[in-house]
């Protein structure tokens, strides 16, 4: 694994990511694809495309896919994932694209880190064709989700209080943000995500990745105990979350 850079945090845990959470947000991708009618020969970017596996889902439907991350060892996982994808490193802001060059562009978990979502949404626009359409999922608030068992358990081990729902987390957030910067909604809405472990061992590296060897051994009884409700009988983990997504039509220019 690569050292940790304050410039590139993602790189440093490219690899973990990828191995525990790389198909984790599948259910939200059928629901996006379906409203955004993607197909074969559709040319569409996947922004923040991580690891690659939507970018390997899309090349298999017959799509033309494309991506973007700002982590280069993101990026080098999906071009060896998605073999012969057009992958490039860029930010949501400054999509490093020509105007007009997709019938599509989708961000799964992915739209939530542009520090500017005007310019983010307005770059989608450019690189889009007339007609084209946009594509965002993320994850639902807190109380859907229940990994926040274990957000909540760690929260208080650290003495801090846990995280509260974004806007885009609640319902109406994805389609708000769409419709007050004149995109056309076609849907929206929430889908179940889960995510399993296979064992002890896998759930406490799954949730703790990134942290410091000492740090994930003196936080794994934590999570083993906040977890404990999610238990299956053959030692394995399942956590039942939620995401939200919504589809839009390029603005008229």
């Amino acid at each position: 694994m690569q050292s940790t850079s304050p410039d590139d945090p993602w790189s440093a845990v490219a690899d973990d990511w990828g191995r525990y959470w790389g198909t984790f947000a599948r259910p939200a991708w059928e629901p996006l694809l379906r409203t955004a009618r993607i197909g074969r020969g559709t040319r569409v970017l996947d922004v923040g495309c991580g690891s690659g596996e939507l970018l390997e889902h899309l090349q298999d439907r017959g799509a033309v896919p494309s991506g973007v991350d700002p982590a280069p060892r993101m990026a080098e996982l999906a071009r060896a994932r998605a073999v012969g994808t057009d992958v490039r490193l860029g930010d949501f802001e400054q999509l490093p694209f020509d105007d007009g060059a997709f019938g599509a562009v989708l961000a799964v978990n992915a739209f939530q880190f542009a520090e500017d979502q005007d310019a983010a949404l307005a770059e989608a626009a450019r690189v889009l064709a007339p007609g084209g359409v946009v594509g965002l999922a993320g994850w639902a608030e807190r109380a859907r989700n229940d990994l926040d068992a274990i957000n909540v358990a760690l929260a208080a081990a650290d003495d801090d209080e846990p995280p509260e729902d974004g806007p885009l987390r609640v319902e109406g957030g994805l389609t708000g943000v769409l419709g007050g910067a004149g995109w056309d909604v076609l849907d929206g809405g929430v889908v179940p995500v889960a995510w399993t472990a296979r064992n002890e061992a896998d759930l406490v590296r799954g949730i703790l990745f990134g942290e410091e060897k000492s740090t994930i051994a003196d936080l794994a009884p934590v999570v083993l105990d906040a977890a404990a409700p999610f238990r299956l009988p053959d030692g394995g983990y399942r956590l039942t979350n939620a995401f939200r997504w919504a589809v839009a039509r390029r603005p008229g220019r």
